[in-house]
């Protein structure tokens, strides 16, 4: 046996029938039980890789993982996780998911983990992190939204991976995100007049319907994103419905028609899959009304996976002409020039939030987003250039699927977007000129 799912069963201890496995087990997931501690024998799982433990009731991290020779994904998401031992940091690990706990600090311990590649720390008491994570090497992508901090390291744009960074929720951005949800509202569109239908998608901050809404004499199909009312691994919802409100209209952003009026929530079209408890929303408290996109619509890759850890994982077989790619690059170089002009950073560029349909695409999920700090404006354009970065590695990966070569513009701008973000020197306003 390689993989064991033990979730939902009521546990309070790990059952010693587990062992009989210790010799052989790769994941562990004992998610949505009642326990608080693991066998202080877990080491001997010598070849465990993977270990989901969330939404249990631990208050430490165990400190037995460190003992774990081979263990690099660690998840315990919402615990209540106070205290982050050194000694339970094993020296494999390159994931860790401490989302929706109560940590106020991390030891010094976590920067000397080579390999660590994703950490996900948003939902948490923390205002600082250990200052040892500026050595980190390999770590491409951090998520510290909706924690306490007033002020952003100045160091981290020049971690010399990194690409992928969530802020949004902090006091260092309350002002903008309040700014952007109030002036939003007076476009606000009333539950009532929406009436949903069937499920499109669901993601880590919620679940998107079809609906139609019903104003002005007429009916229009749209679109609505019914947020999930607890924290993400990318934040809070608020956060993301001020980014999404805040970005304004571009012909490759996904297009925002407004926030619905808190009450009641959408009404379930009759036949249709009726809103509540299935997708954990908020009962309509947050929730946004989109522009429905055209049938056939797709997002152009799958998420990471265990193995990839940072990088999508695309349809097996999927090529890309030339004009393909080079037209792709265009409509989300526009679309990321719009965030940057409306101080925003998206946080999450990556193949799985492209929307594609035939010739069009559309940059989707802000839910990484977050206002540039207004406190810290010298950090501004490294801060930008993260996103660039990010461009970078999707223009990589497109080039590997590209047949027979991606066009020169696409490779001369892969290497000036493969730096580190501090030395980054060129945005998405003069990206788009390039490649128009």
């Amino acid at each position: 046996m390689r993989e064991l799912r033990l979730k939902g069963q009521g546990l309070t201890a790990l059952p010693r029938a587990v062992f009989d496995h210790a010799d052989t087990l790769e994941l562990l997931d004992v998610s949505g039980n009642a326990l608080s501690e693991l066998p202080p024998d877990l080491h001997r799982f010598k070849r465990l890789r993977i270990l989901f433990a969330s939404n249990n009731r631990f208050t430490e991290l165990p400190r037995v993982l460190g003992e774990c020779p081979a263990l690099e994904m660690v998840g315990f998401k919402a615990n209540a996780i106070a205290h982050v031992p050194a000694e339970a940091l094993p020296q494999p690990l390159r994931w860790l998911i401490l989302t929706d706990n109560a940590i106020a600090t991390l030891p010094d311990s976590l920067g000397q983990r080579p390999r660590l590649q994703k950490l996900m720390l948003a939902g948490n008491r923390l205002a600082t992190l250990p200052d040892s994570l500026r050595q980190a090497p390999a770590l491409e992508l951090l998520r510290i939204a909706a924690n306490q901090f007033q002020r952003l390291p100045d160091w981290l744009p020049a971690l010399p991976r990194l690409a992928w960074l969530a802020w949004g929720g902090n006091p260092l951005t309350a002002q903008p995100e309040a700014r952007a949800l109030a002036a939003a509202s007076a476009r606000a569109i009333p539950a009532e007049a929406l009436a949903l239908g069937e499920r499109l998608g669901e993601g880590a901050s919620g679940v998107i319907r079809a609906a139609t809404w019903q104003h002005a004499g007429a009916h229009q199909a749209v679109a609505v994103k019914q947020f999930k009312g607890r924290v993400t691994s990318d934040g809070w919802p608020r956060s993301e419905m001020a980014a999404a409100l805040a970005a304004g209209a571009h012909e490759s952003l996904v297009p925002v028609l407004g926030p619905v009026q808190a009450g009641a929530g959408p009404r379930a079209q009759e036949g249709g899959v009726a809103s509540g408890a299935d997708h954990d929303a908020d009962d309509g408290a947050h929730a946004l009304v989109l522009a429905r996109l055209p049938p056939g619509t797709r997002a152009l890759a799958g998420p990471p996976s265990f193995d990839s850890c940072t990088r999508d994982v695309y349809p097996p077989g999927l090529r890309l002409q030339a004009s393909e790619a080079l037209a792709l690059a265009r409509q989300v170089a526009g679309a990321m020039a719009r965030l940057h002009a409306r101080g925003l950073v998206h946080g999450d560029l990556y193949a799985h939030n492209l929307l594609r349909c035939g010739p069009r695409a559309w940059l989707s999920d802000l839910g990484a987003a977050a206002f540039l700090p207004p406190a810290q404006p010298a950090l501004h354009p490294a801060l930008r250039a993260l996103d660039v970065r990010a461009f970078g590695v999707l223009l990589d990966e497109w080039q590997a699927r590209t047949a027979p070569a991606a066009p020169p513009p696409l490779a001369a701008l892969r290497a000036r977007c493969s730096a580190p973000a501090d030395q980054i020197d060129i945005g998405f306003a003069e990206i788009e000129v390039m490649l128009s």
